[in-house]
This record gives C-alpha cells, structure tokens and sequence, in this order.
C-alpha cells in the first residue's frame, strides 16, 4: 500500500503521534523509506505531535444525546467514565479560570455548541444551544479562542525523546501559542540528536488575529500548517477563508514552506469520487501557492486510500496549469539580503521571462537555495540536486522543486556543467535544444556559498 501510495503521488508521509506507539512508528518510517528507495524517490515523514487537545470525559454509556435548551454541566470531580446527559468530566483542569459567563464552547468540531451560564472553581455550568449526539473524549474549543494550555505536554516531551527511532525529516508542533513554543521542541529535539525541520500548526484564533504574533512564529519555524480544524470552530469558516489565504501569502513572503490541512476531500473517506467543491478546494489551496495539500482520515481509516491521493494530485496539477499559478510578482520592490538570495530569485526572475528554458537545476548542501526559488512561481521544474539525503527528504515539501541525488564533489570542477546536464538528459528532465538555468557555489561541497548563475544550452 505504501508503495502504490507514493506511485499515485504522496511526497511526505504524516505519523500522528496522538495514536500508536514510538515503536510503531519508527517501524512504518522504516518501511516508507524502504518504498522510497524501491521507487527511486525521495519522501519526507512528518511527526505530528499531539498537542493539548482539551477534551471532555468519558460517558457510561459511551455517548449520550444532548438537547438544545437543556442544562448541561463540565465538572472536574465526575468520575472519568461516569458521564450522562446532565454532566461529563473535563480532562482539562484549568477550564473553570479561562471561561466567563456567555462564553460559547463548541464540542466535537463545532457539531454542538453550549452557551456559559456560571463557573465556579470546579464546574462550568451551561446551556445547549445546539444539541446532538456526544460521544466521550472529544474536543472543546471557545469560539474565538482563549483555551491555552502549554502547546508541548509530557505526552509530547515522551514522544520526542523516543523519537530518534523515527528520525523524522520534519516535527509538527500543535496549537503553537509562540516563537518560544518552536525553540523549546528544537531544544528538546537537539537534546536527543535530531535536527529535524519545524512545522508550526496554525491553529488558535489569538494567533492569526496577532500579526507580529504570527509573523514571530513563522520567522522561528521552518513552515507552517494551515490546521483548518481546529482554527476553523475558533474563528467560524466564514472568517477561516481570508485566513488561509492569508496565511499561504504571509509565509510565502517570509520563505517559509506551508501546509495546507483538515477535510480536503473528506467525502472519499467512504466514496470513491471527489465532490466537484473538494477538487475546488485543493485547486484554490494550490492557485494561493500552498507547498503541500495534506490528507487526514481520507488515507488513515478511508477506504479509497489510492483514489484519494490521485484525485488530489490531478486537482493539484490541473491548478498548476493556470497562468495565475505560474508567475508572481511579489518581491519585486525588495532588496537581496544575501549573494545567495540574489542569485536564486535572480534565476526565477530570469526562468520566468526566458521561455526557452525549461528548468533551474540547483546544486545544494542544505536546500536553502532551492527553497528560495520555490517561494516565487515559473511553472518550471526546480532540479534540487544534492549528496545529502537528509537535504532531498526536506526538499520533497517544497513546491515545485524535484530532489534528485548528486554528488557535485565527485567531479573536477570543469565536468560540472556538462556531468548535470548528462545527469538530467539521462533522467529524462530535459531535451536537446533546451535550455536550462545552473546555479552553484564556486566553492564545491560548502553551504551557503551559492554565488554563480549561468544560462546553458543542452547540447
């Protein structure tokens, strides 16, 4: 199934560390990446850490049916499995300080809703204003949001400590409330060895309605991940629209990568066909310039695991075939920071009004000029080539760019040029009569030093 997975298209597998164990995973990663190998491709795995979900109890019966108008209580003294119609257990202790009187609290996603009418130091005594069926464990938000527990719980300093197992390419830290967040799980993953990229999940209102807040955070972090989930019930999906859009724009502009995540093609959970409004969605994610749209349930517990995937990557590639996809005029009152910078968006600038060329190959240690390339748009492929694998596996989320190994250092300075180009008319990238964009570091095997850029003929 892995492999058939990433044949139809996945880049990056997702291991969700609210389920299963360190030992599980660590055997699933194995596994992907012995499929990866098998299919010749580079694929990143992504460490998803739970986070402070705060959750209701358990009920006796398991689930109970609430009715709008009733009184219903979230008490911290009913037992963990003793809830009823009346009254649950919170499993989040600080509830009672951090909701006031006509505070709205939204239960399983969103599906019900319950309005505050007194809060004493140990129970939240409410109205149902929208009733339904509730089962035990799941979530609480506020509308609005203001719920903040610690975004890393003992659960998750567990998780990483185990994790070199894993040995994950990237780390997704949930409900992120700061920078200081994404520094303490790089401490702690550099206290057992790992260095992996650091994806910050975008998920509580206060963030997005901060931008200095929120720029701190995708500053600190490698990227970020639109988590439409829980943002959606805190914000209400009128507003989470702008948000998105927002969001894929701001951290564009900051050169980091975004994920964009929850519900893309819910239905084919248990339907073999996209609604036309899910195509729509992941397209619009993509014509926005997200790197990576990102599938949940559809591929975990669904069961058209394969159909998913091809039917989200034919969505993505059919939006990338629209002009609106495939320029970007951002950027152009800036100026470079660095001779590395200058030259990577010197090379897009020039693949974008050159249209002979058909694609920029990049020589890289750590991904970092591939990276700023792939934050402005051409439609053409960006050939990542690179001797560190680790380096290929983190280039498998950026947007646009193909991580092919090559170890530049084998090679007398003078072969260079023509060795890539021998290396990408034997892949199949390119034709004779092309032309293609070369950027490299005079001094071979040493990061940070990209300082040419040539134009060359495939001859």
């Amino acid at each position: 199934m892995l492999n058939r997975l990433i044949a139809a298209g996945v880049d990056v597998f997702r291991l969700n560390f609210s389920h299963g164990s360190a030992e599980h995973h660590a055997e699933v990663a194995a596994r992907i990446r012995r499929q990866a190998g098998y299919a010749g491709r580079y694929i990143g795995v992504l460490a998803d850490l739970q986070g402070p979900k705060i959750r209701i109890s358990g009920f006796a019966s398991g689930s109970v049916e609430l009715t709008a108008g009733d009184p219903f209580c979230l008490d911290l003294d009913t037992a963990h499995d003793a809830g009823d119609q009346r009254r649950v257990g919170i499993e989040y202790r600080a509830l009672p300080e951090q909701v006031v009187v006509d505070d709205i609290l939204l239960l399983d996603d969103g599906k019900l809703r319950l309005r505050v009418d007194d809060v004493s130091e140990r129970t939240v005594d409410c109205t149902i204003l929208i009733g339904g069926r509730l089962s035990s464990r799941k979530g609480v938000n506020k509308l609005g949001g203001g719920l903040a527990a610690p975004a890393l719980t003992e659960k998750d300093r567990s998780d990483i400590a185990g994790m070199a197992e894993v040995d994950p390419d990237f780390v997704a830290v949930s409900f992120v409330s700061s920078s200081e967040d994404i520094n303490l799980a790089r401490a702690l993953l550099a206290d057992v060895g790992m260095s992996p990229a650091i994806i910050a999940k975008i998920e509580r209102a206060e963030v997005v309605a901060d931008y200095d807040l929120l720029d701190s955070i995708i500053k600190t972090a490698e990227g970020v991940m639109v988590a439409r989930g829980d943002l959606g019930v805190e914000v209400g999906d009128a507003q989470l629209i702008g948000i998105q859009k927002d969001l894929i724009k701001r951290t564009r502009r900051l050169d980091r990568l975004v994920i964009t995540a929850t519900q893309m093609m819910e239905s084919m959970i248990s339907n073999s066909m996209p609604t036309r409004a899910e195509v729509f969605d992941v397209a619009n994610a993509v014509l926005d310039g997200t790197d990576a749209v990102m599938l949940s349930a559809e591929t975990a517990v669904g069961q058209y695991p394969i159909e998913v995937v091809t039917a989200m990557s034919e969505a993505a590639v059919g939006a990338e075939a629209h002009p609106v996809a495939r320029t970007s005029r951002y950027r152009l009152d800036r100026e470079f920071s660095s001779a590395q910078e200058a030259i990577a968006l010197s090379a897009m600038y020039g693949a974008n009004h050159f249209s002979e060329v058909r694609g920029i190959a990049t020589l890289t240690e750590r991904g970092v000029t591939p990276t700023m390339m792939s934050r402005l748009s051409s439609g053409l492929p960006i050939f990542g080539l690179s001797r560190q694998h680790k380096t290929l596996q983190r280039l498998a989320l950026c947007r646009g760019v193909i991580p092919l190994y090559f170890d530049a250092t084998a090679f007398a300075a003078e072969d260079i040029e023509s060795r890539v180009m021998e290396f990408l008319l034997d892949g199949g990238y390119l034709s004779r009569g092309d032309f293609i964009l070369l950027t490299m570091g005079s001094t071979m095997g040493k990061t940070g030093t990209t300082d040419l850029l040539k134009f060359l003929p495939v001859e």
